[in-house]
């Protein structure tokens, strides 16, 4: 399971989307980039579809993601 305590693009807070992790400085849950990844959409579809999120931000979600791929 992921830290993304540990991530700098996002932030978590109890009175914010129901505690969900969001990109920071947004309203956008993590999850919604992984969900429209998962149906097809691109990065770039995202970053139109939710202007609040930030090119670098989404870049550091999925930076995070794969490095946790990584077998050591």
């Amino acid at each position: 399971m992921l830290n993304w305590s540990q991530c700098t693009a996002v932030e978590r807070d109890p009175a914010k989307v129901s505690g969900a992790w969001v990109f920071k400085n947004t309203r956008v849950p993590v999850r919604a980039l992984f969900e429209n990844l998962e149906s097809g959409a691109n990065v770039n579809d995202f970053l139109e579809w939710f202007p609040g999120v930030g090119r670098k931000q989404a870049e550091a979600v999925l930076e995070f993601a794969e490095a946790s791929l990584v077998v050591n």
